[in-house]
């Protein structure tokens, strides 16, 4: 086994171990999501993302590759591909960080300090910088929508159900019925 290798498992296996819940794209360990859970004290806090991440060969010495799946509004996220905007891991990335650092520091620090002047959503950093109350709402928006189901395993639309229960099946009846004709 190859030096990078045996690092892409011993990085992996501590995510693992950190609590992550991890799922396996095949059977390589080049490919996997993470579900990760919004940093304490921030508009994201209470929202899980699953983060789409792909090893490649030369992993540690090259970066790994980072997407959100399900949507999230930040400046320095591309809404549509999910996409990050992260100097650490597109440009200044270092065989001595580990995955553990993307999901422990990096990211964190991402939704912790969004930086709207080097945007990859555009709307999001002018919102930021025009109206910062709106921009908060819109992000506490998106993580009801997008991402509070996630911790759940289900979609949002299987969450909620459109069957009646035994008694609203009741009274719905006698209010479509209605009163005899005399």
């Amino acid at each position: 086994m190859s030096s990078p290798s045996k690092r892409r498992e011993m990085d992996l296996m501590k995510l693992m171990m950190s609590d992550y819940r991890v799922e396996m794209v095949n059977d390589g360990m080049q490919e996997f999501f993470v579900d990760f859970h919004g940093p304490k004290d921030s508009l994201y806090q209470g929202g899980v993302w699953r983060i789409k991440v792909g090893l490649p060969d030369a992993y540690p010495y090259k970066s790994p590759s980072i997407g959100f799946v399900n949507k999230i509004y930040h400046p320095n996220v591309d809404e549509i591909s999910g996409s990050v905007c992260l100097d650490v891991i597109n440009q200044t990335w270092s065989p001595m960080f580990d995955l553990v650092n993307v999901f422990e520091v990096f990211l964190p620090q991402l939704l912790l300090y969004p930086n709207p002047s080097d945007p990859l959503n555009g709307e999001a950093a002018a919102l930021m910088m025009r109206d910062k109350s709106s921009y908060d709402q819109r992000v506490k928006e998106y993580c009801e929508k997008y991402a509070k189901h996630e911790a759940n395993g289900a979609p949002p639309e299987e969450e909620s159900s459109d069957e009646m229960s035994e008694d609203e099946y009741d009274s719905s009846d006698e209010a479509v019925v209605g009163k005899p004709d005399l």
